[in-house]
């Protein structure tokens, strides 16, 4: 049993693939936090960047039990004292926030990484919201998933249930992942497109401007995009949005560079 909260440095021993892009085994340490102030790009006084961003006003969080049901919901074929994995594709694989029993590099298709969703609670607020990682529709995406045992299954969704439905703007899926071992059911949070949480189409100047000026409970919109980029170097896993929107920011300030 991996237990995280153990831990001061996370290492992670992996099994990947073994094709281009994917090592046979690696030792990653999560790094310390970046630096965490970032000098805004252009006119962040007026916040241009937040003009597609939904309004406060119409901010809400999910109840308790609107998401013990969705919880419910996902685990509707659950047999108690089953394991179950769960797909990780930004902080997750970085600050998962739970005991595993193993975990693996996994790959789904039909979905792809993307700062799709506005923040309003972790890495942001709803008067200055932030951008976090869903699984938008098209393409495919590398990961990592964990197998969680069963017999914690129930306080693991619990507790994942309040770090990513705390708004509902995401769809629980049981996606196929494909691991070195063959594939997996796993758990992921799919990107709802229908909420107005949801966002597409900025330009890298707005990608910027937004993630240097939001913070939310859990700190600053830069450390989160840049922990998900040193991650998913470490991992070998290569995301070339992501690494461009790194290389802006480190041109904004160069002490976020990655290492």
């Amino acid at each position: 049993m991996i237990r995280f909260h153990d831990r001061s440095v996370f290492l992670q021993r992996v099994h990947v693939f073994q094709n281009p892009g994917f090592a046979s085994s690696l030792t990653s340490p999560i790094l310390p936090a970046p630096e965490r102030t970032c000098i805004h790009a252009v006119n962040s006084a007026a916040h241009p960047h937040l003009s597609n961003a939904p309004s406060a006003a119409n901010f809400r969080l999910l109840t308790d039990d609107e998401r013990h049901a969705s919880m419910q919901q996902s685990l509707t074929h659950w047999q108690k004292g089953q394991d179950i994995w769960v797909f990780g594709y930004a902080s997750l694989i970085w600050r998962p926030e739970f005991d595993y029993a193993e975990q693996r590099l996994g790959l789904v298709r039909g979905y792809h990484r993307s700062l799709c969703l506005w923040s309003r609670v972790n890495r942001g607020t709803p008067e200055n919201p932030g951008l976090v990682f869903g699984l938008d529709a098209g393409g495919s995406c590398r990961g990592m998933a964990f197998r969680i045992p069963g017999q914690h299954v129930p306080s693991t969704m619990e507790a994942l249930w309040k770090r990513e439905m705390s708004t509902g703007a995401y769809h629980p899926r049981w996606l196929a992942c494909t691991t070195q071992h063959g594939v997996v059911k796993a758990l992921a949070f799919v990107m709802n497109r229908n909420t107005e949480g949801y966002v597409r189409g900025l330009s890298m100047e707005q990608l910027v401007n937004i993630v240097c000026s939001a913070h939310g409970r859990y700190g600053p919109c830069t450390e989160y995009v840049l922990e998900t980029a040193r991650a998913l170097k470490h991992s070998n896993i290569q995301d070339r949005r992501l690494q461009v929107l790194v290389d802006h920011l480190h041109q904004v300030n160069p002490r976020t560079g990655m290492q």
